[in-house]
């Protein structure tokens, strides 16, 4: 005897069969998520200063791996246009060697102007396009990658107007890096922060549409004619780039990192000591101070007795630097730039290294 069931039953029954034949099997096990993407590499260049040079150049030379780009303090600016070259400047065997190890040479062009001398220079049409020429003659002058240049006393303008300054200098960046874009060299440009009270007279939105690369000296937020305090901090980094990427590309940007410090006397109008990241170190074992990391700048710091003064030493080192690194991460900055080669506490390199 065959028991049949209702029609609508055996419909039922059907689909049911048909459904469970169609549903996929269980997984032996969740498939694991994808790999979160490491952000990029961050990338090192650095200063050689040449009163230090074959200390600057072993130290490059040791960590090529991550050197990008070397910048050797070697030209002065002169308020006649020329470009001077200092003591130990051109040596062929440092050229040679940096792009030997795969290190782009790009050498700075530095200043030391009288007030509002530089300001002449930038705002006189002839007298700036006479100064490009000169720079292009350096440029060519030895196997170069390009020109960084770093002229610090246009801030403050003498009796120009600083718009005129400001303009003048914009101008004149642009007319070189265009000349150099043209002889397939690098043209890097080195300024000051601009925060809500300093840097009016850097226009970055020009300076960075023409340069390839923009460096900022994120230091000396306290200075060696100041009171003491940390040369930075990670407030004032976000300051800065919060300003800066608003203006420049972020991958034109390059985050310059203090590899030193100031030695004050404590109450002294004079001028502080400067001290590098690792004599500062040295100095405090010498004279038995604790290590201290200050908590609101994550920046060294300690103090010591000299005679009858007391001394108070800032500076920064590779636990400092670490704590302010994820300020640059936010903003999209992965170039940093060191000043200066030789300074550095060693540990910093594999700081640097690090995501």
């Amino acid at each position: 005897m065959v028991l049949r069931l209702p029609r609508r039953a055996r419909a039922l029954t059907v689909l049911a069969v048909a459904a469970a034949a169609l549903a996929p099997l269980p997984a032996a096990s969740d498939p694991a998520p994808p790999p979160a993407a490491a952000p990029p590499p961050r990338t090192v260049s650095a200063w050689l200063p040449y009163w230090d040079q074959d200390n600057a150049y072993e130290t490059a030379l040791r960590h090529a791996g991550q050197l990008h780009t070397v910048s050797p303090f070697w030209y002065e600016a002169k308020p006649d246009g020329r470009v001077a070259k200092h003591f130990s400047a051109e040596e062929q065997r440092v050229i040679d060697g940096l792009h030997g190890a795969g290190i782009q040479v790009v050498p700075t062009v530095m200043e030391k102007m009288p007030r509002g001398t530089l300001a002449a220079l930038v705002t006189d049409p002839a007298r700036r396009a006479a100064h490009i020429k000169n720079l292009l003659a350096v440029v060519q002058s030895r196997a170069y990658d390009g020109l960084d240049l770093d002229y610090e006393t246009i801030a403050p303008t003498g009796d120009a107007d600083y718009q005129q300054v400001r303009d003048g200098y914009a101008t004149m960046v642009t007319d070189l890096c265009r000349e150099l874009r043209a002889l397939r060299k690098q043209c890097v440009i080195t300024v000051s922060p601009k925060t809500a009270g300093t840097g009016r007279v850097w226009d970055y939105a020009r300076l960075g549409a023409a340069a390839d690369r923009l460096r900022i000296m994120a230091y000396n937020l306290h200075w060696a004619e100041g009171r003491p305090g940390p040369l930075s901090t990670p407030a004032w980094y976000d300051d800065i780039l919060t300003r800066a990427t608003a203006e420049v590309p972020r991958e034109k940007l390059e985050m310059g990192l203090p590899a030193y410090g100031w030695d004050w006397a404590v109450g002294s109008a004079g001028r502080a000591r400067h001290v590098t990241s690792q004599s500062a170190e040295v100095l405090r074992r010498k004279v038995g101070a604790p290590y201290h990391l200050d908590p609101a700048s994550s920046t060294p710091h300690f103090t010591y007795k000299e005679g009858g003064t007391t001394r108070e030493v800032w500076y920064q080192d590779a636990r400092g630097t670490a704590a302010h690194l994820p300020v640059l991460r936010r903003h999209g900055v992965d170039r940093t730039v060191l000043w200066a080669l030789g300074f550095e506490d060693p540990e910093l390199w594999r700081t640097l290294a690090t995501p």
